[in-house]
């Protein structure tokens, strides 16, 4: 007993010292774990992390079509459903067309008058000036007998003077000087009937020059085809062409059928909503980023983009278009009233709009409000 008790005391310091060997070894190698660990991790975050910006706060956008009627009328078809796909150009609903088709009879038949109305200016023009000659010739004419006329009365003056002279002397008789006398008075009355047939000749082609310049002025240098009136009625004819295309309601882009809400036998208004075409093919993304993680994002950056839809087996490739002008809080239907009570300082999103490649959409189609996680590059 003596011997055992000396021996267990004699190697109790060794194995103190070897478990204390142990004891640093395992310390070293939980130290060096550490720091590999934490080594790995700044690493990582210097190399890596720092270099990304992500956020699940994304969702799929679109810029969705409204289909409204352009004129009023009740609905013939209804040749769409939701959810069907439609090509721009596509006939989505058809309009009853008849008061369209009456009102562009009358348009036509109002530019046809129109064109034949010009076109009697025109001809109206010719006879003015026909008359204007006309009322020159009959001054000319008019002209002649008041000279005519003068000269009788200058003729008939000397007779008379003449004989009134001699008729001191017995030389005429009375009989022939009142005769002398009647003849002066008849050129005289002549000459002054003559000077009013002038007058009246003049004031008739002045009425023929003025209503020659109010047909002129009606016409304006113009022909049948660029006349204002007939310009005029051309444009209501193509108004009412207009109105009548209009009828027929086609799609504006490629896309989805959403919301329809048009039955056949309604009646309908201009600028009512009828449906909206969802164009999915050219859907984008609005990423919700913290305003702490823009610092480095910029225009034109790669973007690597999973939908909830098909998991993460299927990646977009997308860039980054720019940034909303306003945080979500800045355009919501009651923004926040941070001057007013207890302020409380919360961290703001900011949507960032990213460009979707049309190729992968078309591969693996998204639909608006999808929910999508985006992973900025910011490296570039």
């Amino acid at each position: 007993m003596q011997e055992q008790s000396t021996e267990e005391h004699a190697s109790s310091p060794l194995a103190g010292a070897d478990q204390q060997a142990k004891r640093k070894k395992l310390f070293g190698t939980l130290g060096a774990a550490v720091l590999l660990i934490g080594g790995g991790y700044i690493a990582y975050d210097t190399l890596i992390a720092s270099q990304r910006v992500s956020t699940d706060n994304a969702y799929v956008g679109a810029n969705i079509a409204q289909i409204t009627p352009l004129v009023a009328g009740p609905v013939a078809n209804v040749l769409v459903q939701d959810a069907q796909q439609v090509r721009k150009g596509d006939i989505l609903v058809i309009l009853d067309d008849t008061d369209a088709k009456l009102a562009l009879a009358q348009a036509e038949a109002a530019l046809a008058n129109a064109q034949r109305h010009v076109r009697g200016l025109l001809a109206t023009d010719g006879g003015l000036g026909a008359q204007i000659a006309a009322r020159d010739a009959d001054g000319a004419q008019a002209n002649a007998r008041v000279a005519a006329a003068r000269a009788d009365l200058e003729r008939a003056r000397v007779d008379y003077e003449r004989r009134q002279a001699l008729s001191a002397t017995g030389g005429v008789s009375g009989e022939e000087l009142t005769s002398a006398k009647n003849a002066f008075s008849t050129a005289n009355a002549n000459v002054k009937a003559a000077e009013a047939a002038l007058a009246l000749a003049n004031a008739n082609r002045q009425s023929a020059v003025g209503n020659q310049n109010a047909n002129r002025a009606l016409i304006g240098d113009s022909t049948p085809a660029n006349h204002p009136d007939v310009l005029a009625a051309r444009a209501a004819r193509d108004q009412a062409q207009v109105n009548l295309d209009r009828s027929v309601i086609r799609a504006p882009v490629d896309g989805i059928v959403s919301r329809r809400q048009v039955q056949i036998g309604q009646r309908v208004q201009p600028g009512a909503m009828l449906m909206v075409v969802v164009p999915i093919n050219d859907a984008y993304v609005d990423a919700n980023f913290k305003e702490v993680e823009l610092a480095k994002v910029r225009p034109g950056q790669p973007v690597t983009l999973t939908a909830d839809l098909y998991g993460k087996d299927v990646r977009y490739n997308g860039k980054v278009v720019g940034f909303s002008g306003g945080t979500g809080a800045a355009f919501a239907v009651v923004p926040a009233q941070n001057a007013t009570g207890n302020w409380i300082k919360v961290v703001q999103r900011v949507p960032v709009r990213i460009a979707l490649d049309p190729k992968q959409l078309q591969q693996h189609p998204l639909r608006v409000g999808l929910s999508m996680h985006a992973e900025i590059d910011v490296s570039q």
